[in-house]
């Protein structure tokens, strides 16, 4: 029995319920997001392993979403839609998705897919998956919420560690203001840049050796931030 989280991005309540229990019966644990605004704030807040998302959306397209996505979260993206049309596919796969399997489909095939992509991903494609992380002078314990710097003991506050754990999962890749607070922060927060720039401040302040001149939270002039060291 498998505990990966997977979210079900999809708008008919009969399919999402269908598919939901399909996956719990597998062991599962699944989050229901039926538009791209509850799949942006379940993908940041739920970390889940993997994500299955239907190209018709109410409040968006599919494609987008799975781009905006594919930015920040290292996870298996699968569609499952009604569009059969290889344009629709290709265009669904060069915008991120991980695999295409259109509606109607066999659940037997469903979990099969789902199993080899979470194979392929190792579980779960974040650096989340491993307890203990270490750059420099730092290490974070992701399972016990514990920080040091040089041995000693580090305390951040809630939302300095979800700013961490953020930058942490990025995997030294560069993440945009955006991406930032809507994981950190939520999606009523994404035009508020000056939040981000505070508390990565107070990040820097704490875990830098010299802040003004930091060595591990780069700032990507008018884009983001990225970790080196990882």
């Amino acid at each position: 029995m498998s505990t990966a989280r997977i979210l079900i991005v999809e708008d008919e309540a009969n399919i999402r319920r269908f598919v939901g229990i399909a996956l719990q019966d597998e062991g599962f644990q699944v989050f229901e997001a039926d538009s791209v605004k509850r799949a942006l704030i379940h993908a940041a807040s739920r970390q889940p392993d993997l994500v299955i998302v239907d190209l018709g959306l109410p409040d968006g397209d599919g494609k987008q979403l799975i781009s905006e996505l594919r930015g920040w979260l290292a996870v298996p993206i699968l569609v499952l839609s009604a569009r059969d049309r290889e344009e629709e596919k290709v265009a669904a796969l060069d915008a991120g998705a991980d695999d295409y399997l259109t509606k109607p489909f066999g659940v037997p095939e469903l979990l099969a897919r789902i199993r080899a992509q979470l194979r392929r991903h190792g579980q779960t494609g974040t650096v989340a998956a491993t307890s203990k992380v270490a750059f420099g002078e730092i290490e974070v314990d992701l399972a016990t919420h514990e920080v040091w710097r040089q041995g000693q003991p580090v305390h951040l506050t809630p939302i300095e560690y979800r700013l961490l754990c953020a930058m942490i999962r990025g995997q030294s890749r560069v993440l945009t203001h955006r991406q930032l607070l809507l994981e950190v922060w939520g999606l009523d927060y994404v035009d508020r840049a000056h939040y981000l720039r505070v508390h990565m401040a107070h990040l820097r302040q704490k875990l830098e050796v010299d802040p003004a001149q930091p060595q591990y939270f780069i700032t990507e002039l008018q884009v983001g931030y990225r970790l080196v060291g990882l």
